[in-house]
């Protein structure tokens, strides 16, 4: 299923969209113009290679570092091929744009990375012994589904499914689009567990599982309670009882406790 339309509303500029977009770009045109042999060693040192930290005694004697951590976070900058690219930042551009709308600039890219952070540890979880070069913004675009789906879950997603040479079309709420991706992440992911150690390559599902499930936590803690773009309006808040109201035509007067105008049992959670 190829998303290509959601009804998520996105206001303003998202920069830093577009500034995650153009970046992930000029990494990989910087990558395909080195030569053959140093692109080999650039991939080596900035992808995230499990059996580097799990083997540190054979990583040292290839030439790599066991304690250089910066490859959790700089593969996810990087791609195998144009058609990775292009799929990966297509995703990006349609949730990640309505995202960053609704969550604003800083909690957008914190999200974004961490989501990327997780997603690698993830993968490095799952594929200890993997000698294969793991590459890819997967893991962080993940996240921004899982944000995506807890702050918009009946949006509609518009997708296309070919079957044989034909485009089938359609429309799924965004919740039952990304759950039935998840799982087809989880179970392909728990196929590969026979899989012959240090063989383990081709797509990193416990990548996408890790970001997926960090993009839900990240945004449940930073901003599901954020406007909706245009009306100002936050989320819903949690059902349960609220604060008293005055009835309409009478003057309403809290007791005057110590100068703070709130009784004594309000006083903690006054700002």
């Amino acid at each position: 299923m190829f998303p290509f339309r959601t009804t998520a509303p996105s206001t303003g500029s998202p920069t830093v969209t577009v500034a995650l977009i153009l970046a992930n770009v000029a990494v990989f045109l910087y990558q395909i113009g080195l030569p053959p042999e140093v692109a080999r060693q650039f991939i080596y040192v900035h992808a995230l290679v499990p059996a580097v930290y799990s083997h540190p005694e054979e990583a040292r004697m290839a030439g790599l570092n066991p304690n250089n951590y910066l490859p959790l976070i700089t593969n996810t900058f990087m791609h195998s091929g144009f058609l990775h690219l292009i799929f990966n930042m297509w995703t990006l551009w349609l949730f990640g744009a309505p995202l960053e709308s609704r969550l604003g600039w800083w909690r957008f890219i914190v999200i974004y990375l961490l989501c990327g952070i997780v997603g690698s540890v993830g993968h490095l979880t799952f594929n200890l012994n993997s000698t294969i070069p793991a590459l890819g913004a997967s893991g962080s675009i993940a996240g921004i589904l899982g944000g995506y789906t807890l702050l918009y879950p009946r949006a509609k997603v518009a997708l296309v499914q070919p079957i044989f040479f034909f485009p089938l079309l359609f429309h799924l709420p965004a919740l039952v689009f990304t759950g039935l991706w998840f799982a087809i992440q989880v179970l392909s992911g728990a196929a590969e567990f026979g899989s012959r150690p240090g063989a383990v390559g081709g797509i990193a599902w416990w990548a996408h599982v890790g970001g997926f499930l960090a993009g839900l936590g990240l945004v449940w803690m930073l901003g599901r309670r954020t406007p909706l773009p245009g009306t100002g309006a936050p989320m819903p808040p949690p059902t349960g009882p609220g604060p008293a109201r005055p009835r309409q035509g009478r003057k309403w007067k809290l007791p005057d406790v110590g100068g703070t105008g709130l009784p004594d049992a309000d006083r903690d959670r006054s700002p």
